[in-house]
């Protein structure tokens, strides 16, 4: 282990706005260990929630891995108080089953929000592998566009878009995909991350234009090893977990309208937990949190 640093210490930390954080954390064995498509369980302190979040990056020789947070509940808001120095208590991964890195040809990588963060490994790794890389992210507006620059370095065609047109095409990543493929690029397989409502109509406009899309999934997870069944997913009428079959899944056969139902089961007490823990003081006026 590097002795400089400490075991899960936050290396660098950079607000990317209100509620968006990047992190780069000391951990030498999620670092060497650490695949496209793969995620890992955060705990912040003693009796804290256990959080799933997917890689950005990875360096093998500094021991680091870096991982963007979005602040959307009490865990998340806590996590994004952090400060560079601080500590994470415990990190559980690389954990799921990586991507199948190989030559598809032309391949399209969808982003929306902070997807476009953990879409961004896999665009990297399909584009060293060979593939023809079509990106097209997007976000509400510019302040939330992230990683532009380096989506468009491992991007062959590169569409950024939001929905106040603030930042390159004005509309929705479907309408930006259409037109991508209208265009004439002949894209083979298709990776989605983002709001389920978003992968749930990017797959589907995927598999209308014959291209296999494969969405991450987010649902509930607990354990992430496949024991407690919290995270499964209906694929063509059978049971998938996420946290050990995904989370990357074939997303043409996703019962899409089910998952995001039991997701929005919680909804209630994820509220009244940030609303008490606001009214506790929360993270001393330092918690900002957005909308998913």
């Amino acid at each position: 282990m590097n002795e400089k640093y400490k075991k899960y210490e936050i290396i660098e930390k950079v607000d990317i706005s209100d509620t968006v954080s990047k992190f780069v954390i000391y951990a030498p064995f999620t670092a060497r260990n650490a695949k496209a498509g793969q995620f890992l369980i955060l705990r912040g302190k003693e009796g804290g929630e256990r959080v799933p979040v997917t890689f950005v990056d990875w360096d093998k020789e500094a021991g680091t891995i870096t991982i963007i947070i979005q602040a959307i509940g009490k865990s998340t808001a806590l996590f994004n108080a952090f400060k560079q120095g601080d500590c994470f208590l415990n990190i559980a991964g690389p954990l799921g089953a990586p991507i199948d890195i190989k030559n598809y040809g032309t391949i399209a990588v969808v982003g929306g929000g902070v997807g476009i963060a953990e879409v961004y490994p896999i665009a990297k790794a399909l584009k060293d592998a060979g593939n023809r890389v079509v990106s097209v992210i997007g976000a509400r507006n510019k302040d939330l566009l992230i990683l532009q620059k380096e989506m468009e370095e491992v991007s062959d065609v590169y569409v950024p878009c939001t929905d106040d047109g603030s930042v390159g095409k004005k509309g929705f990543v479907t309408d930006a995909l259409q037109e991508t493929i209208d265009g004439g690029e002949k894209i083979t397989a298709g990776f989605i991350i983002g709001p389920l409502i978003m992968m749930k109509f990017v797959s589907q406009l995927m598999s209308k234009n014959g291209v296999q899309p494969y969405s991450s999934m987010n649902p509930i997870m607990v354990d992430g090893t496949g024991m407690c069944g919290c995270c499964r997913v209906n694929v063509d009428g059978k049971n998938k977990f996420a946290c050990v079959d995904g989370p990357m899944l074939p997303s043409d056969k996703i019962n899409f309208d089910e998952l995001m139902k039991r997701i929005d089961e919680y909804k209630k007490e994820e509220k009244i937990s940030l609303d008490k823990h606001n009214e506790e003081g929360g993270c001393g006026g330092k918690c900002k949190v957005g909308l998913h």
